[in-house]
């Protein structure tokens, strides 16, 4: 997809497979993008491994949010819905709401965040990820966005 407001793409290792992130500029923002991710119309990003998603917000999200001051998580052994408000971002300017991508089970969380939630301005792709849900329905995946299809998603919000 070629587009004069794409940045440069940077490549990172995660294990064994190679990623990249580009940057893109939406409104006064520049966010990063990770082209390996899936994406929410609610701006959380999943990254698949076998039947387990890890989940957290998305650059644009914590962008959006300003300086994140604390998190609320969901509970290991919750049973997710997919569309469930299981989490709350909290920042200076305002509280968010973050949703089960998929239905599941809540197997892990990060509970660095509760002494470190800035983690997730730092780093929302990395070690501010929130929580592992382990996939009861994998058809669910169909309902994410790609890369490509969440940043035309962000550019008609701006």
């Amino acid at each position: 997809m070629a587009n004069a407001n794409i940045g440069p793409a940077t490549e990172y290792t995660c294990g064994a497979s190679l990623m990249a992130r580009y940057e893109v500029k939406v409104g006064s923002l520049t966010v990063v993008i990770d082209d390996e991710l899936l994406y929410t119309e609610s701006d959380e990003w999943i990254s698949v491994d076998g039947d387990t998603a890890t989940v957290g917000i998305t650059d644009y999200a914590q962008k959006k949010l300003k300086d994140i001051v604390g998190v609320e998580l969901p509970e290991p052994g919750d049973h997710v819905s997919r569309g469930d408000s299981v989490a709350v971002v909290e920042s200076i300017k305002a509280a968010a709401d973050v949703y089960a991508p998929l239905t599941g089970e809540i197997t892990e969380v990060n509970e660095e965040l509760y002494d470190a939630p800035e983690l997730i301005n730092q780093d929302p792709y990395g070690k501010g990820w929130l929580f592992k849900i382990k996939m009861e329905k994998k058809g669910e995946l169909d309902n994410l966005l790609n890369h490509e299809e969440y940043v035309e998603k962000i550019k008609k919000e701006s």
